[in-house]
C-alpha cells in the first residue's frame, strides 16, 4: 500500500514535498493548503439550476444554510456556470445568441438581469458581502481560458500591452461548451490575463473558485498560471479543478496547486455512477492530504433538476439506502461535500443526512482512509480518529441483480466509441417465435460518464409490414442516468449520431434495459445503435455495447440484506470494544472477535469503534 499524502505531506510541507526539488523554491508562502485544512462543505447551484440561477435563488439557499447548516460546518455558497450570460436556457446552454456581459479587459462580469446587485459595475461584491454578513463564504465557477468574444474583439489585457487575441489558441477548446479559448503559457500577456482575472475576483470578495475544463484533459500550464494568479492576490481563494477524472499521473502536481480536484465526470443521482465510485475512491485514497482533496463530485440529493442542464424537476432518484451509501463513502473518503439540491426544498430526511455531526466528523478529521477489503460487491472502508485512537468502519452492500453474459444475447455489438465509423452499428436480429424483447446498453469498459446511447429507427418486421418500436409501450425501462425517452435523447435534445439527426428512436444511457412484450408474428428487429452526440462531445465516457435479448436476461435477485463480517483484528484492535452506529446512534458494548452486521442491498453502515479500557489490577495501599 502506498503511503498517503496525508502522511507524506502535512501542513506547509505539502506543497514542497509534492514538487521536484528543482521547483520547491517557487512554492508560495503562506501555504494555500491551510486555507482549507478540512474538505470544503457547501452548496453549488449546478444540480438544480444549471446555467440559469438567479440572485434571489442564491440568497434563498444561503439563508437556509445560515439557519440550518452553518452550525454543522457548511459554509460555501457557489454560483456555477455562465453567470455572465443574461439569456441562458434551462436544460442546456444558449450557444446561438448568448447575451455576454464582459468588461473592457476581456473579463466576464455577472449578468445584471439575473444578479441585480451587480449593476453599475459592482460585480459580485454585494452578493459576497451578503454571504459574509451571514458568516458564510462565496464562490463562483469559471471556465479555463480566455473568452472567445474577448479574442474576437481584441480586448486589451490589464497590466499588459497585449490583447486577448495575442494569448489564445483554439487547440484544446472544450467540445461541450465553446465559450473559451486556451491561454498559451509564456506568451506576453498570458499570466497577466489570469492575474487580472483573480484580482477582480479578490476585489469582489470571492472565497472559492471552481475552474472547469481544467482537469480532464489536464492543462498543467494553466493550472500553474491560475495558482500564481491566486497567490498574487493575497486573498485566501480556495481552488477547485473540474471535471474528472484528473489523470492520476498528475496527482502530485495537482495536489501542489489546488485544494480539490475532480476524480469523475459529472455525477448525478444514478446508482450505476455511485457504484463506480468504490473503485475510483479506492484508487485516489492514497492522495488525500491536508488541504488537498480528491473530489468525488457533488451530492445530488434533495430537490434536483429545477432548471438543470440535464434532467427534470425531481427529488433525488437515490433511494434512502443509496443516500446513506453516498454520504458514508464521501465521508470516509474525505471528499469535499458540495450539496447540489435546492436547500429550501429539503425534506426532513435530506436535512438529517447533512446535519449528522458524528458522520461529518469522519469527513473532517479522520486519517489513514482506505478500502479495507472488497469481496465481490461487499465492501469495507476504514479510517482512524487521530484524536482518540478510535477506528471508523464503513460497510457497503453494492450487490445488484446480475444480467446474462453478452454471449447469451440474440445480438451484441462490438464496443462503440467516438472512433467507430459513424459512431454506430446496424442491428438486424431474427426474433422468430419470441414473445419478449430486451434492449440492453452496457458500459464499454472505460467508465460510465456520458454514455449517452440511442436506438435509432427501431422497427419490427414480418416481411410484409413494419411497426416502429418507439410507438409501442415498453413494460419496463431503466437508464443508468436520466430517463429513457422516445423521440429524444436521454438529455432531452434531438436524437443525433455521427452528425446526423434522427426523427425516430429511443434515447437512453448505460447501463440500461428496455423491455417489450412483442406483438405476434414479427420475425425481425432492425435498428441503428449509436453513441449520441451528447456523449461523443465529452471528455470522458462514450464507450458502449448494445445487446438484444429475446429471453429474460435477469438472474435471480440477491438477498435484501447480507452479513458483512469484519474481525476487530483487521482494524488493529484487541479485546472488547464499544461499537457505535453513527447513522442510528445505537451503541453496543463488549464487542469482541468478529463483527458481522447485516447491510441492506445498496445500503451502508458507518461505525465508530472504541477500545474499552481494561480493568486495572488491584494494588495494595502502603
Amino acid at each position: 500500500m502506498r503511503p498517503s499524502l496525508f502522511h507524506l505531506l502535512t501542513g506547509a510541507a505539502l506543497a514542497t514535498a509534492a514538487l521536484p526539488a528543482t521547483a520547491q523554491k517557487a512554492v508560495s508562502t503562506p501555504d494555500f493548503h491551510q486555507w482549507a485544512p478540512t474538505p470544503p462543505m457547501g452548496w453549488n447551484s449546478w444540480d438544480c439550476y444549471g446555467p440559469t440561477v438567479t440572485e434571489a435563488e442564491v440568497k434563498a439557499n444561503a439563508d437556509y444554510m445560515a439557519q440550518n447548516l452553518k452550525s454543522s460546518g457548511w459554509e460555501y455558497v457557489v454560483v456555477d456556470i455562465r453567470w455572465y450570460v443574461g439569456n441562458d436556457t434551462a436544460h442546456g446552454y444558449n450557444e446561438k445568441d448568448p447575451a455576454w456581459n464582459i468588461d473592457p479587459y476581456g473579463r466576464f462580469v455577472p449578468a445584471p438581469n439575473r444578479f441585480p446587485s451587480a449593476a453599475g459595475g459592482k460585480g459580485f461584491k454585494p452578493l459576497a458581502d451578503y454571504m459574509h454578513a451571514r458568516g458564510l463564504k462565496f464562490g463562483i465557477h469559471i471556465m479555463r481560458g480566455v473568452p472567445v468574444v474577448a479574442v474576437q474583439r481584441k480586448l486589451p489585457i490589464l497590466g499588459s500591452q497585449a490583447t486577448a487575441s495575442d494569448i489564445y489558441s483554439p487547440e484544446g477548446q472544450a467540445g461541450w461548451l465553446r465559450d473559451m479559448y486556451t491561454v498559451v503559457a509564456g506568451r506576453p500577456g498570458a499570466q497577466e490575463y489570469y492575474n487580472s482575472l483573480f484580482q477582480l475576483y479578490a476585489s469582489w470578495g470571492v472565497d472559492f473558485v471552481k475552474v472547469d475544463d481544467l482537469s480532464s484533459p489536464y492543462h498543467q500550464p494553466e493550472v500553474e498560471m491560475i495558482r500564481r494568479a491566486i497567490d498574487r492576490t493575497g486573498r485566501r481563494i480556495v481552488l477547485s479543478t473540474s471535471p474528472g477524472e484528473t489523470p492520476i499521473a498528475q496527482a502530485r502536481h495537482v495536489a501542489a496547486h489546488a485544494n480539490m480536484w475532480r476524480t469523475v465526470g459529472d455525477f448525478w443521482d444514478s446508482w450505476e455512477q455511485l457504484k463506480e465510485h468504490f473503485e475510483v475512491c479506492s484508487r485516489w485514497a492514497p492522495y488525500i492530504g491536508v488541504g488537498a482533496f480528491p473530489d468525488a463530485d457533488m451530492l445530488p440529493l434533495g430537490r434536483l433538476g429545477i432548471r438543470a442542464e440535464r434532467g427534470d424537476d425531481r427529488m433525488s432518484r437515490f433511494t434512502h439506502d443509496e443516500q446513506y451509501t453516498l454520504m458514508s463513502l464521501w465521508s470516509i473518503f474525505r471528499s469535499p461535500l458540495m450539496f447540489g439540491g435546492d436547500l429550501p426544498s429539503n425534506d426532513a430526511f435530506t436535512l438529517s443526512l447533512l446535519t449528522n455531526k458524528e458522520v461529518l466528523a469522519v469527513n473532517r478529521r479522520s486519517t489513514q482512509n482506505r478500502q479495507l477489503f472488497r469481496q465481490n460487491d461487499l465492501i469495507a472502508w476504514k479510517a482512524d480518529d487521530p484524536a482518540t485512537g478510535d477506528k471508523f468502519l464503513a460497510l457497503f452492500n453494492a450487490q445488484d441483480q446480475e444480467l446474462a453474459p453478452a454471449r447469451e444475447a440474440a445480438w451484441a455489438s462490438s464496443v462503440i466509441t467516438r472512433q467507430t465509423p459513424g459512431q454506430s452499428q446496424t442491428v438486424d436480429v431474427d426474433i422468430s417465435g419470441a414473445t419478449q424483447l430486451y434492449l440492453n446498453v452496457r458500459d464499454g469498459g472505460d467508465d460510465i460518464a456520458w454514455d449517452h446511447a440511442d436506438w435509432l429507427n427501431p422497427v419490427l418486421s414480418n416481411g410484409r409490414e413494419t411497426v416502429a418500436l418507439s410507438t409501442l409501450p415498453w413494460k419496463m425501462a431503466t437508464a443508468g442516468w436520466g430517463q429513457v425517452t422516445a423521440g429524444k435523447s436521454v438529455s432531452g435534445a434531438e436524437l443525433r449520431v455521427g452528425g446526423q439527426p434522427y426523427a425516430s428512436g429511443i434515447g437512453t444511457h448505460s447501463n440500461s434495459m428496455i423491455a417489450y412484450d412483442l406483438p405476434a408474428g414479427f420475425t425481425r428487429f432492425r435498428a441503428t445503435a449509436g453513441l449520441d452526440a451528447a456523449g461523443a462531445a465529452q471528455n470522458t465516457g462514450g464507450t458502449l455495447q448494445f445487446l438484444v435479448f429475446t429471453q429474460n436476461p435477469f438472474r435471480p435477485m440477491p438477498a435484501d440484506s447480507v452479513r458483512v463480517p469484519v474481525t476487530l483484528a483487521q482494524l488493529g484492535l484487541r479485546g472488547p470494544c464499544t461499537v457505535r452506529d453513527l447513522w442510528t446512534g445505537r451503541t453496543a458494548r463488549g464487542v469482541a472477535g468478529e463483527f458481522a452486521p447485516y447491510v441492506r442491498r445498496h445500503g451502508a453502515r458507518l461505525y465508530r469503534i472504541s477500545p474499552q479500557a481494561a480493568a486495572r489490577p488491584a494494588t495494595r495501599r502502603p
